[in-house]
C-alpha cells in the first residue's frame, strides 16, 4: 500500500508574496474595477450633458478640496516614514507614524464632511439630479474607503504597540499597500470630478 506525504514548505521558503499581501492585492484589484466603473459612469454622464455642472447647481469648492488633497498626500508620506521606522527597529516611531497617518486621514474626512455640508446648504444633494447623485456616489464611495482604511490603521497601531511586526511585517505592509491605494486614487477623482 503506497502512502503519499504532503510536504509544506515553511513560510520563509514559499514562493510568491505573503498571503496578507496577496489578499490585499486581490482586494485592490477589485477596488480598481469598482472605481473604474464609477469613473466611467461619471464621464458618460458628464460628456452627455450639454452644460456641466448643470444650471442652478453649485460649483465644487476647489480650494477646500485642494487642501484636503494635500492632507491626504501627506498621510502617504507619514506612512512611508512609519515603514522605515519599522525597518530601523524604532517601534515608537512606527506607532507614531501610523498614528499620524490615521489622524491625517481623519482630517481629510473632516474637510470632506465640511465641504458636503456646504454643498447641501447650496442645494446639491443626492436627489437634486444626476450631478448630485454621481458626485456623492463617487466621492462618498472613496470616503467610505478612507474610513475603512483608517479602521485598518487603528487595528494595525494596536498590533504595532505589542511589537507584532518586528519579525512578521506582512500584515503591516498589507495595510500600507491599501492606504497607498486609497491615497493614489484620490488625485484621479479630484482631477476628474473637480477640475474637468
Amino acid at each position: 500500500m503506497a502512502t503519499s506525504s504532503l510536504v509544506i514548505a515553511p513560510a520563509a521558503e514559499r514562493p510568491g508574496p505573503p498571503p496578507a499581501i496577496l489578499a490585499t492585492l486581490l482586494l485592490v484589484a477589485g477596488e480598481v474595477m469598482l472605481f473604474a466603473g464609477l469613473i466611467f459612469v461619471f464621464w458618460v454622464l458628464r460628456l452627455a450633458a450639454p452644460v456641466w455642472p448643470p444650471p442652478l447647481q453649485p460649483r465644487l469648492p476647489l480650494g477646500m478640496t485642494a487642501a484636503a488633497t494635500l492632507i491626504l498626500l501627506a498621510s502617504s508620506a507619514t506612512l512611508t516614514a512609519a515603514l522605515r521606522a519599522r525597518r530601523r527597529g524604532a517601534a515608537a516611531d512606527l506607532v507614531g507614524g501610523l498614528g499620524a497617518t490615521a489622524l491625517l486621514g481623519g482630517l481629510f474626512l473632516a474637510v470632506q464632511g465640511l465641504e458636503w455640508i456646504r454643498l447641501v446648504r447650496f442645494g446639491l444633494t443626492v436627489t437634486s439630479g444626476t450631478y448630485g447623485a454621481i458626485f456623492y456616489t463617487l466621492i462618498g464611495t472613496h470616503a467610505l474607503h478612507v474610513l475603512a482604511a483608517i479602521g485598518w490603521l487603528v487595528a494595525t497601531i494596536a498590533l504595532a504597540r505589542r511589537g507584532r511586526f518586528a519579525h512578521r511585517p506582512a500584515p503591516l505592509q498589507a495595510c500600507a499597500l491599501y492606504w497607498h491605494f486609497v491615497v493614489a486614487l484620490w488625485p484621479i477623482l479630484f482631477v476628474s470630478v473637480y477640475l474637468a
